[in-house]
């Protein structure tokens, strides 16, 4: 067995007089972060405003207003930066007619989502990464489809970051599939995510991870009045929605209640987000979602994907839901005049970085066990090579069991460790690796000889 180098973010440089830890960048991913503009993130937001509203029942049929008129613009959006992808990238609005459902659907809906789809380069690697937006917009009546409802930041903010990471990424290779999605239909539903996930559920698409994004552009806070934008939240289920009761009993035995796919890809995000991204701090909140609220990530943890939200730190509900109005000298309504563009800017970026580290990584390692039948201070980990994608080695992942993040990243080129680290006190996990340290997403073992 090789000898291990503590590694992965970090790598560790020894000099004859002292050591320095130097942070490790993917200098393709670097450059891309870089070309993102707030200037771009602005003038998609402005034009997103400038559809009057984009409810999800508005007119489908006008050139310049409503939801129809919105979603064409996305597309054609996509197709321009698809010029730049070689043939990789084509875009469309997918399409389905929803009936009245006396709730939140009050007559048919030619329900469409905006998509781009960033053809891999390895025919082997049926890998999907998906960012998302909603480009849906409401006021305070939810069955409002004629006010003025701008939707600067709910959620024109998740969708320019959609439309800046496709525009930057379409110029890029990478071994696997990225979706690029506006959705409708999430102020009446998450309408539009259902569909998605229920087509890619039914064509058994191998979805590895969802970065939904969802206001994501202001650093205000109504009420408690705090400005800051240095942090952004991420949230990740727990325990699995997606078949608990066939999953719950391994869950409880190996104490695996922080160690589902959803909150393995927010401590991914985490970590490879806050590489690329200076001074913001990806802060993991260990719930699916707020309370009172749902997020287009939902439909896809409900069927078993991998799937997170990422939002602002600190939300402003002056801005969220609102007719436009000034009462007692507060503007209210989702105007662009409260977002930062800046702000913005840091939070499209990890997911640019999120998403290229995923697509260029090979895919994730196979058959990873963990010996349990004897009593020993030392850990036994063994796998299998991923299905696709070139590998340089592996990253065996150590953390405390208290610990939210993981702690080592510890670097072999052989598919077995043995570890001084005891299985009672230690989560262990498994990435692949290519020769530029972009690393798949972890696997947790599971005991096996």
């Amino acid at each position: 067995m090789k000898h291990f180098l503590l590694a992965a973010a970090f790598i560790l440089t020894i000099g004859a007089a002292k050591s320095q830890t130097i942070i490790q960048r993917d200098p393709d991913i670097e450059k891309m972060v870089k070309e993102i503009s707030p200037d771009s993130l602005k003038a998609y937001i402005y034009k997103m405003v400038s559809f009057g509203t984009r409810h999800t029942m508005s007119t489908v049929t006008d050139q310049k207003n409503g939801i129809g008129a919105a979603r064409e613009w996305v597309v054609a959006k996509f197709n321009e930066f698809a010029k730049q992808s070689n043939g990789r990238m084509t875009a469309m609005v997918d399409t389905t007619t929803l009936q009245p459902d006396g709730r939140r659907i009050s007559k048919a809906v030619n329900l469409g989502n905006a998509m781009a789809i960033l053809k891999g380069t390895n025919p082997a690697d049926g890998r999907i990464f998906v960012i998302s937006g909603h480009l849906d917009s409401r006021v305070t009546d939810v069955m409002n489809a004629t006010s003025a409802a701008p939707g600067a930041n709910d959620d024109g903010s998740g969708v320019a970051a959609v439309l800046e990471c496709a525009r930057i990424m379409s110029k890029y290779e990478f071994s696997a599939t990225i979706i690029f999605v506006a959705v409708s239909g999430e102020e009446q539903g998450l309408l539009g995510a259902n569909f998605l996930a229920g087509k890619a559920k039914d064509a058994n698409w191998v979805i590895e991870a969802v970065l939904n994004n969802d206001i994501m552009g202001s650093n205000n806070s109504s009420e408690t009045m705090i400005i800051d934008n240095t942090k952004v939240r991420v949230f990740s289920e727990g325990l699995p929605a997606y078949e608990l009761d066939k999953s719950a009993a391994n869950i409880r035995n190996l104490g695996l209640e922080n160690d589902g796919k959803s909150r393995q890809l927010a401590r991914y995000v985490k970590e490879v987000g806050e590489r690329y991204v200076d001074n913001l701090e990806v802060v993991m909140v260990y719930r699916n979602d707020r309370f009172l609220r749902g997020g287009d990530h939902t439909p896809f943890v409900q069927k078993g994907y991998a799937a997170v939200r990422i939002t602002e730190m600190n939300e402003n509900f002056d801005h969220q839901h609102q007719d436009l109005r000034t009462e007692k000298g507060t503007q209210y309504g989702d105007l662009p005049e409260f977002m930062d563009f800046v702000y913005l800017a840091k939070n499209t970026g990890i997911n640019l970085a999120s998403l290229a580290n995923l697509a260029k990584a090979p895919s994730m390692p196979l058959e990873v066990k963990i010996e349990t039948r004897n009593l020993t201070n030392y850990s036994l980990i063994n796998w299998k090579a991923p299905a696709a994608g070139k590998v340089k080695g592996y990253y065996v992942l150590v953390r405390e069991t208290t610990s939210a993040v993981w702690q080592k990243k510890i670097f072999t080129a052989d598919t077995n460790v043995k570890l001084p680290y005891s299985k009672d006190n230690y989560f262990f996990a498994v990435q692949s690796v290519n020769e530029f340290g972009n690393e798949s997403l972890p696997v947790v073992p599971t005991p096996g000889r």
